[in-house]
């Protein structure tokens, strides 16, 4: 998933590690002939680079970042009392992820758009919402399940 660079710092070897919208961190080395990054060497190139979209492979992979925290959730749903808006693409605000607890049932859950999944929901396997990614759900049979919603520094 694309997600723009919204700062850096350096990691304990002093190499520039870009930070993204979602919260992930991703490396940007300027090692020739194999890595070619020159706008990380001085803070003038980096900052004109504020904004560009990386590929985070860690919100491809449905991974949330360390140290987000719960501070909010939805109430309890089943099939009959799911909101549209859920059955619907919607989206959560930059910066926060999703957690899709089921607590009995299956729940189908949807993320569109490049690189989609189509994922089936149980009490075992919780859906990852990542931020801004266009997602719904649906009910596959008798189902109950509730949102929880993490963010940084909640």
């Amino acid at each position: 998933m694309l997600r723009p660079i919204t700062g850096y710092h350096t990691d304990d070897a002093k190499d520039w590690v870009a930070e993204l919208s979602c919260g992930h961190g991703q490396h940007v080395r300027h090692k020739p002939p194999f890595l070619s990054r020159p706008w990380v060497l001085t803070s003038e190139d980096r900052d004109a680079m504020l904004g560009t979209e990386l590929d985070c492979v860690r919100c491809d992979r449905l991974e949330m970042p360390d140290g987000l925290s719960a501070y909010k959730r939805t109430a309890e749903f089943d099939e009959g009392t799911i909101p549209g808006g859920l059955r619907k693409n919607h989206a959560t605000k930059a910066g926060v992820w999703g957690v899709i607890h089921v607590i009995s049932g299956q729940l189908r859950y949807r993320i569109d758009g490049p690189g989609g999944r189509d994922l089936l929901l149980n009490p075992e396997t919780p859906g990852i919402i990542p931020p801004e990614a266009l997602h719904h759900v649906e009910p596959d049979g008798p189902v109950r399940f509730f949102v929880e919603f993490r963010k940084n520094g909640a």
